[in-house]
């Protein structure tokens, strides 16, 4: 008997169901990833893989994921997905993102990691990564025009199994070899003396975080672990978790507080005082202690990284990691070496390989955490100094970021294309308009990403809807972070009358 196949592409079920490519993978509400629909996405990127040879019959797909009450569902439905198109799930377990892709990099396989990253816990996400590593802008685009075949006695009407799906069993090689790549390159005992807070929440990187930082000799103080899925977003920390830090450095007398987002590729690292520094910040100084050569930044960047001189080559992108990776296989292209990216929310991404203290590192092209946390840990050891006075060698340029939630992102973008028009003196001129109260006339405007503007003063305000989720995000830059902060707090409230 002919079994009934549903023939539809990626596109139409990511139009159907409106979830879609953000700028890190698959992103939607809970709700709208159903079996089906997470089905469907994991098909058609092994079909995708087939086209390329990078995938057949028998093979490996490494999985894992953060610890979202969805996650395993959504799993579940990836391992249908996966053994239906012949191939073998590995189940990497609950793990950061970049350990997943070390292994399956290392392994030259493909992967998948189901996480919302730092979004709140009623939407979740899907990452893909080819053998090489995570899936780029070209790569979406060939997946929403691959058709996949959806068994009709697989689903409900309402898009759930109509068989419950069981994960197998976990294996841990993968959080092995990610735990294993940074001590192998770090001595022993090379952080004895530093007290060290670990903010674990719901973070999937808290156990190996615990794990690494005790074997190097941090005295180590577990903190805030939730059982509840906390939204930590290292761009946007929350002022629950600014009063936290504040109080845990008074009262555990740290030399340091790190902590990560859900899935573990974005650092949150805390100076003595119990204040959180800004991931563009901590990229730069984990760059420097790296000895990085060429390194790539989005846009949206504190512009200390061109002042601080550290750096021979700085080039700057669209925002999300696709674009970051491709500027920087561009750099290897070129005959570059020791090249390097980092992001604003701190994540870094390592093009080839680099001497870390003891040992060569592996590149790993896609956002991690650890490698962060290690790099300004050791570099304030090296240095003397507690983490605070690490900070104020640098440039004194501040940034503040927020967003305007729930703002729909078709209204996002109508907003920010009324203020680009292609003619600079037009944009200037919309923009002033604008934000002329704010900061004063504008010198110049940025249109790589959103719309960015700096001011006659060197101030700067970029505006550009998110990419993850319904959100407006206001970057703003100053030569101090009250001042920073000053001006995203006047934005933002221009921004919240353009709803109406």
């Amino acid at each position: 008997m002919n079994e009934t196949v549903e023939a539809i592409t990626v596109g139409d079920l990511m139009s159907e169901s409106g979830v879609g490519f953000g700028t890190s993978g698959a992103r939607g509400l809970v709700s709208a990833m159903t079996d089906r629909v997470c089905y469907g996405y994991v098909s058609g990127f092994l079909a995708y893989l087939e086209s390329l040879d990078l995938f057949r019959h028998g093979m490996q797909v490494a999985i894992g994921g953060d610890l979202r009450p969805s996650t395993p569902r959504i799993l579940a439905a990836a391992v249908a997905a996966i053994a239906d198109r012949g191939g073998e799930p590995l189940n990497c377990g609950s793990l950061p993102t970049p350990a997943v892709a070390n292994y399956a990099i290392g392994g030259g396989i493909p992967s998948l990691v189901v996480t919302g990253s730092h979004i709140p816990d009623d939407r979740n996400g899907i990452k893909f990564y080819l053998p090489q590593g995570e899936i780029l802008k070209h790569d979406e685009a060939q997946i929403r025009r691959q058709s996949v075949r959806l068994p009709a006695r697989r689903f409900l009407a309402d898009g759930r199994f109509s068989t419950p799906q069981e994960l197998p069993p976990e294996d841990d090689a993968a959080y092995l070899a990610y735990r294993d790549r940074y001590l192998d390159c770090v001595p022993q005992e090379a952080l004895r003396g530093m007290r060290v807070g670990l903010y674990e929440h719901s973070a999937v990187s808290r156990l190996v975080l615990a794990e690494i930082l005790q074997a190097l000799g941090c005295e180590l103080v577990r903190l805030g672990r939730s059982e509840v899925f906390v939204p930590v977003d290292t761009e946007a920390v929350r002022d629950e978790d600014v009063a936290l830090a504040q109080r845990w450095s008074g009262e555990q007398r740290l030399d340091a507080l790190v902590s990560s987002d859900g899935d573990g590729d974005r650092p949150l690292i805390g100076d003595e005082q119990g204040n959180w520094l800004r991931g563009d910040l901590v990229g730069v100084l984990c760059a420097h202690y790296l000895g990085i050569r060429t390194l790539v930044t989005p846009v949206s960047s504190n512009t200390l990284v061109e002042r601080c001189g550290w750096f021979e080559r700085v080039e700057r992108t669209r925002i999300g990691s696709p674009y970051v990776i491709e500027a920087m296989q561009a750099a290897l292209g070129r005959g570059e070496r020791s090249v390097a990216g980092y992001e604003a929310n701190g994540g870094f991404l390592l093009a080839d390989p680099i001497r870390l203290e003891s040992a060569e590192l592996a590149p790993l092209p896609t956002r991690d955490a650890v490698i962060v946390i290690l790099a300004v840990l050791m570099l304030a050891r090296r240095a003397g100094r507690p983490l605070s006075a690490l900070v104020d060698t640098l440039p004194q340029r501040h940034t503040c970021s927020d967003r305007i939630r729930n703002f729909p992102a078709a209204l996002s973008s109508t907003r920010i294309k009324a203020l680009v028009s292609g003619d600079a003196a037009r944009d200037i001129a919309a923009f002033e308009a604008q934000f002329v109260g704010v900061c004063g006339q504008v010198r110049s405007i940025d249109t790589t990403d959103g719309v960015r503007a700096t001011f006659a003063g060197d101030e700067v305000i970029h505006l550009r809807p998110s990419g993850n989720a319904p959100e407006l995000r206001c970057y703003t830059e100053a030569d101090s972070p009250e001042r920073a902060a000053q001006i995203n707090r006047e934005a933002l409230a221009i921004l919240a009358t353009w709803r109406d």
